[in-house]
């Protein structure tokens, strides 16, 4: 498939009939129809299925040679009409009086090349070299096929670039895997970014654990797609099991993995993103300097391009693969807490290391009753108990304004006194209210000669229609109040998230500036899962309850007055202002991470399983959203404090990103 650059790859393990290859032709065919209707690009089978892996001493019978290179061709002129993508099947096939274990790939009826085995397994169960020739030593030359050239050689490379940018597809078989230099590099430094195994691998007590360590660690060394696929059930069992093990990687991670032992046709597809990949070996420098240097010691066996190995789809389709509605939390209890942990003990060190540099300076800490405050100000208690310092070096300010909720004024007073930290109300609107007045600065319209207190602006400002709260400078006066309050007062810890600094949602000057900001890379759907898991494994109980509450507290910046009374009033909701987080964080993500387009980010979001069901249209209306103020924002992150970074994605100007902060960003304007 061409759309977004997913290529959809599949293992197919067809039930086998020991030495009968035209029996075999059948079934193979049998699983070509079926990955053709699931419209499978590239389809793999199993280390010599065409015979079967255990046949033994009948390999060198001339009769089972020729029927299995006989049945190669009928597999090839029947699959013309059956299946439209590149298929691999292995087989023994005779070069110059040496017998070779191969794959031969073939597309829409021809014979595109035949790759041999470069590494043969003689020890224990395995006794390859009894029957077989070493790939090592084949000779690359073209071989007469049925009247037909046909390449040969372990230096083969399948090009589909052509039909599909990005797509060219390497072989190996087996045991190539597991030497220290497998044939994969080679071919991934030559190019080739989807690798293929035809295996027949046995089944012992670990392998199955150690073969999918190979297989995701192997593509994540080559930055590539990996589809692994193993003889299956109906190999002989006079002295081993085979259990069809099929699975799929891509840069590390297991896309789909089969069950094994299964007895009927099996067949396993995913979608593999070669854009992403391509993208991916951009970015990683190191990439291109290997294969630099791979080019000059292999020069003698230089790879050979074949064009449009694959097939050309262009229907659209659903996607076969997950796709993470929140990319930054780990599915999974357990890997959520393990990923909570690390980022909180990075946080911590980081912080350690920068406050023992400034020595015991004053610290302080502002305190809204929030998440992101809440957990800066966990990472702090916790860094000061590794130093060995007291909390109260620690001065938390909590600064209510107009807007700050009782609710979360009585968390932040809460938490301070039961963490034990040196602390500090402060009611910012006096301050706030004289600064208006020097400005002569008329909030929402209101005329502030006649007042004589900020207590009587807060009695106006109740009776506000929800419709008229929106003013700017009412709302950065209070947030540079707090930051120089904080700034005056001694060495100023940040609060502001990933997410905040994506979208800009922060003041400039006020909560965009500190002198060190442990969560400056944490984006905002994991910062609740940070706190919730510091709540259940790093506090008492009387902490726990507070900061389980700050959790289910609504996400908002408390600078705009509540409008009503009780519980009618109308708090200021930073999702209804810029839209969902958990989508901004899924925009983030794909558009920082792998540098995916609106349309392919939009694609993607349209498989995911968020929260709440968003429709096409506000999905791409957000999306819109998010581009805009992430181009529009970068002066703010052009000047950031310093702060960890703990994940693959960051926004620091002296490292992940620097972008000049008067691009437009047009051409990533969604229709």
């Amino acid at each position: 498939m061409t759309t977004h650059g997913f290529v959809r790859a599949a293992c197919a393990v067809p039930p086998l009939r020991l030495a009968d290859p035209p029996a075999n032709v059948e079934r193979i065919l049998e699983l070509m129809r079926q990955a053709q209707a699931e419209q499978v690009d590239v389809l793999v089978f199993p280390e010599l299925c065409l015979t079967g892996y255990s046949s033994g001493d009948l390999f060198q019978q001339p009769t089972l040679q020729r029927s299995a290179c006989a049945s190669l061709l009928k597999l090839a002129h029947q699959s013309k009409d059956v299946f439209a993508g590149l298929a691999v099947v292995g087989l023994p096939f005779v070069v110059d009086d040496q017998l070779y274990n191969c794959a031969a790939a073939l597309w829409r009826g021809k014979i595109l090349g035949i790759v041999p085995k470069s590494y043969l397994p003689s020890a224990g169960e395995f006794y390859e070299a009894r029957w077989f020739a070493p790939g090592l030593r084949a000779p690359a030359r073209t071989l007469l096929l049925d009247g037909l050239e046909v390449a040969f050689g372990r230096d083969l490379l399948f090009d589909g670039s052509a039909t599909f940018p990005g797509l060219v597809v390497g072989v190996e078989i087996c045991e190539d895997l597991w030497v220290p230099i497998p044939p994969s590099s080679r071919q991934a430094l030559a190019g080739a970014t989807l690798l293929l195994n035809l295996s027949a691998s046995n089944e012992v007590i670990g392998k199955p654990a150690y073969r999918r360590q190979l297989v995701a660690n192997q593509s994540g060394r080559c930055l590539a797609g990996y589809v692994y696929v193993s003889s299956g059930v109906h190999e002989s069992t006079t002295d081993l099991v085979f259990g069809g093990h099929c699975l799929i990687a891509e840069n590390g991670v297991v896309l789909a993995e089969s069950s094994r032992f299964e007895r009927g046709p099996a067949l396993l597809a995913t979608d593999i993103d070669i854009d992403r990949l391509t993208t991916e070996r951009q970015k990683t420098t190191s990439f291109g300097q290997n294969q630099g240097e791979w080019a000059s010691i292999w020069r003698r066996q230089p790879f050979c391009i074949l064009e449009r190995a694959a097939a050309e789809s262009t229907q659209p389709r659903r996607l076969k693969r997950n796709v993470d509605a929140h990319p930054f939390v780990p599915a999974g209890q357990e890997s959520l807490r393990q990923r909570c942990q690390d980022i909180f003990q990075a946080q911590v060190a980081g912080l350690a290391r920068r406050l023992e540099h400034v020595g015991k300076t004053p610290i302080t800490l502002g305190v809204s009753g929030g998440l992101d405050s809440t957990l800066a100000l966990l990472v702090t208690c916790k860094t000061l108990d590794l130093l060995g310092w007291p909390r109260t070096c620690l001065k938390a300010f909590t600064m209510p304004g107009f807007g700050t909720s009782k609710r979360t004024l009585t968390n932040a007073l809460a938490l301070m006194n039961h963490l034990g930290v040196a602390s500090a109300q402060i009611d910012i609107r006096p301050l706030c209210f004289e600064e208006m007045r020097v400005l002569g600065h008329q909030p929402f319209g209101i005329s502030l000669s006649d007042l004589a207190s900020a207590d009587e602006l807060a009695k106006k400002l109740k009776k506000l229609p929800a419709e008229r709260c929106h003013d700017l400078v009412f709302e950065n006066i209070q947030a540079r109040m707090r930051t120089s309050l904080l700034m005056n007062a001694g060495f100023v810890i940040g609060t502001g998230d990933l997410s905040e600094l994506a979208l800009g949602w922060c003041t400039y000057n006020g909560d965009h500036i500190s002198m060190y900001n442990p969560n400056v890379s944490i984006p905002k759907t994991l910062v609740k899962f940070l706190v919730r898991w510091a709540a259940e494994n790093e506090f008492s109980d009387e902490v726990r309850r507070v900061l389980l509450d700050v959790v289910g507290t609504a996400i908002s910046p408390e600078l705009l007055p509540a409008t009503g009374d009780g519980d009618q009033a109308v708090i200021q909701a930073t999702e209804d202002a810029i839209g969902p987080y958990e989508l901004h964080d899924f925009f983030l993500f794909h558009f920082l991470r792998y540098g995916a387009p609106p349309e392919k980010i939009l694609y993607l979001a349209s498989h995911a399983r968020f929260d709440r069901t968003y429709t096409a249209p506000e999905i791409r209306g957000w999306l819109q959203v998010f581009l805009e103020r992430f181009f529009a924002s970068q002066f703010k992150r052009s000047c950031l404090p310093d702060g960890p970074k703990v994940g693959t994605v960051s926004l620091s100007p002296r490292g992940d990103w620097r972008m000049p902060s008067d691009v437009d960003g047009g051409v990533w304007k969604t229709t």
